[in-house]
């Protein structure tokens, strides 16, 4: 029987902490508007299915509904950004940063970059995509 790989995360202050169980999935890097407004630069999330994500501290959680298609989960006591949320969907998008270990994958993908900053330069190699 092979174990699957449990990543654990946590916002700055400590207040929330969560576990994913399996390998992360390539995150996507989003240089969009809104992910700028929400994370302070450009977000990074894995999408992993609802059923692998463990919370704790979940009275110090607290989603911002963006529209009627998407939340966001933050520390209401630090402001950690931790979450990026499709409502309706059965998987969620958790924040790289939060991660306290190891994560073992790499960027699959920038989106929007049309909306990046011009302060940087994206020269990874990664696909790049402007979704419509």
């Amino acid at each position: 029987m092979t174990l699957k790989p449990t990543h654990k995360g946590s916002c700055l202050c400590g207040a929330v902490t969560f576990s994913v169980s399996g390998d992360l999935p390539p995150p996507d890097a989003c240089h969009c508007t809104d992910c700028w407004k929400h994370s302070g630069h450009f977000f990074v999330s894995t999408d992993v299915p609802r059923s692998a994500v463990v919370t704790h501290g979940e009275e110090n959680l607290t989603w911002y509904k963006k529209s009627d298609k998407v939340r966001l989960g933050f520390c209401s006591r630090c402001g950690s950004s931790l979450f990026w949320d499709p409502i309706g969907r059965d998987w969620i998008g958790v924040a790289m940063g939060a991660f306290d270990t190891s994560t073992g994958t790499r960027i699959g993908v920038h989106v929007h970059v049309v909306e990046k900053g011009d302060y940087y330069d994206i020269a990874d190699g990664v696909p790049q995509h402007n979704p419509g």
